[in-house]
């Protein structure tokens, strides 16, 4: 059996439902968030990590993992590449010497706002058809979305 352009047409009463055009864009959004990250050499983790140690200042692996919504075996992993990339310093806490504390290094916070501008033209091309108040309206709604089923 030949497979045709009608094969892949999606039926437009499935179009019109908000879940599916948000998994739809999703997709795009994830997939242009990887390339955009693995051209600077970087992880959607990295970045996640550092935001995380410049707005709240060092933390343990355990407390980045829940500040973040990263599986702690990942924490790991990754700030373990931060740590080689000598973004983030890794230190026993003095209060109990089974933690240890990261912290973001001024490498780490250089590269944060080089990732910064590269979210930011993935933004761009993500929402290009949209203007700035509509690109403002339409965070507003996910935001208002998200926190009620945060709630839950």
């Amino acid at each position: 059996m030949e497979t045709t352009a009608d094969d892949y047409a999606t039926p437009a009463r499935l179009m019109g439902k908000p879940s599916w055009l948000l998994t739809q864009t999703a997709i795009h959004a994830h997939r242009l968030v990887s390339e955009g990250l693995a051209a600077a050499d970087a992880r959607g983790y990295h970045y996640r990590l550092l935001a995380a140690l410049e707005e709240f200042g060092p933390a343990s692996q355990a407390t980045l993992g829940r500040r973040t919504a990263i599986d702690r075996s990942y924490v790991v992993e990754a700030v373990n590449e931060l740590a080689e990339g000598g973004l983030v310093e890794r230190t026993r806490d003095p209060e109990d010497r089974r933690r240890n504390i990261i912290t973001i290094t001024p490498a780490g916070a250089r590269q944060l706002r080089r990732l910064d501008g590269v979210l930011a033209g993935v933004q761009d091309e993500l929402l290009a058809p949209l203007s700035a108040d509509e690109r403002d309206e339409l965070a507003r709604l996910l935001r208002r979305v998200l926190d009620h089923h945060a709630r839950g």
